[in-house]
């Protein structure tokens, strides 16, 4: 069981990256416990969509865009790659903003020093087939973030309130308030995680006799970013928001770990940004990488070399240079990319999702292992949960 648990962890817990702790961070400081219900529900379609990722991908042993050439043809492929190169791309410069961020909070240094180095750092580990000895380090360090449980216990919340807002849905009527449910569910249910997810459990070799333990891979991944992004939102409501403050910068976001870190609270929260920035810098690319090689009927494995797999490595060297070179723009903001590109993401999942859903009900595709009628209706439910966020968002954004 230990051999196949990987996918699901490492995209679940890459949730929890800069992007991910801006956002919750964000939702818990502007509108306290209210909108904790739009996580939970985030966190049961992940769960949904990641699991279905990693079938598809066992069973059929190809990755999405492959399965989307076979099944629909070069027009459907472009509108998904599309989609999701543009979806990816943003979400490479929010975890590279995560560590300019981390590492201004830490010592100071421009993002003209720390961006490029990362960026060689994440390349170097892909690049020379480390990846794989050195994830559970970056792993470790992004679980400096857990620390966020602890605070929220010690910041004294309101459990009641939390509680409620759990289960009782409640939605603000102002722009900025669906902006922050859209961006939750683009965070929570990234695009890039479904196809990280899928191509991963087939360069991991997994066969259908692992679906099982892979399914509780997909379940503890998906838990843990649920969870840890739960106690964000209550230390932020519970310091951020009782006290009307919100958040500009990393050093505000911060402030929700001083009743456990007290004076410390910017290092712990600035080695978090580094660690989570730095491991989904490293997998968000590989997400990229094996969707564009995919989609072109190239070869995509992690244990190939660059002249076996030119493509593969070459989209993953781009999207990064592409991203480096958004964040490095003068005066570029840090932390409105790391949120805004999560408002993108739930945009771009609409053209994703349905693909995902159409070819986990192809009988003839995914035989005994197809949606069931239950599933069927709950990634239904979700697809329609997004495109609802989004029209709201947009009709709010009409002046």
């Amino acid at each position: 069981m230990v051999a196949v648990l990987g996918p699901g962890l490492l995209a679940g817990l890459s949730d929890d990256d800069p992007a991910g702790i801006t956002t919750y961070s964000i939702l818990g400081a502007d509108f306290g416990y209210r909108l904790l219900w739009v996580l939970a529900l985030s966190t049961a379609a992940l769960i949904v969509f990641h699991e279905l990722a990693a079938r598809t991908g066992i069973v059929t042993g190809k990755g999405l865009m492959r399965l989307v050439r076979e099944r629909y043809g070069a027009r459907a492929t472009a509108v998904a790659l599309s989609a999701l190169v543009v979806a990816n791309v943003g979400t490479i410069c929010a975890e590279f903003a995560g560590v300019a961020a981390g590492m201004e909070v830490l010592t100071g240094a421009s993002r003209y020093l720390s961006v490029p180095f990362a960026a060689v750092a994440v390349s170097v580990l892909v690049l020379r087939g480390s990846f794989a000895r050195i994830e559970h380090v970056l792993l470790a360090l992004s679980a400096i973030f857990v620390a966020y449980i602890f605070s929220g216990v010690l910041a004294g919340p309101d459990w009641g309130a939390t509680a409620r807002g759990l289960v009782i849905p409640s939605l603000p009527s102002t722009r900025h308030g669906i902006l922050v449910v859209v961006a939750t569910l683009g965070t929570t249910l990234a695009p890039w995680g479904l196809a990280f997810i899928q191509s991963y459990a087939v360069d991991k070799r997994l066969k259908v006799k692992d679906i099982g333990y892979e399914r509780v891979d997909v379940v503890s991944g998906a838990l843990l970013t649920g969870i840890i992004g739960v106690f964000i939102v209550v230390a932020c409501a519970a310091t951020l928001h009782a006290n009307g403050r919100h958040i500009h910068d990393a050093r505000d976001a911060a402030v929700a770990l001083r009743p456990l870190a007290g004076s410390s609270a910017q290092t712990l929260f600035g080695l978090g940004l580094v660690g989570a920035g730095l491991l989904a810098a490293a997998i968000v690319p590989l997400s990229t990488a094996y969707s564009v090689a995919e989609s072109l009927g190239q070869r995509c494995d992690l244990n190939d070399s660059f002249r076996r797999a030119p493509l593969f490595y070459g989209a993953y060297g781009v999207s990064v240079l592409l991203a480096i070179t958004f964040v490095l723009i003068p005066g570029a903001p840090l932390i409105p990319i790391l949120f805004l590109s999560q408002a993108l993401n739930a945009v771009l999942l609409l053209a994703i999702l349905p693909f995902l859903r159409a070819l986990a009900r192809d009988r003839e595709l995914m035989g005994t292992h197809r949606l069931g009628r239950l599933d069927s209706v709950l990634t239904a439910l979700v697809i329609a949960l997004v495109a609802v966020s989004v029209v709201a968002l947009g009709v709010l954004s009409i002046p």
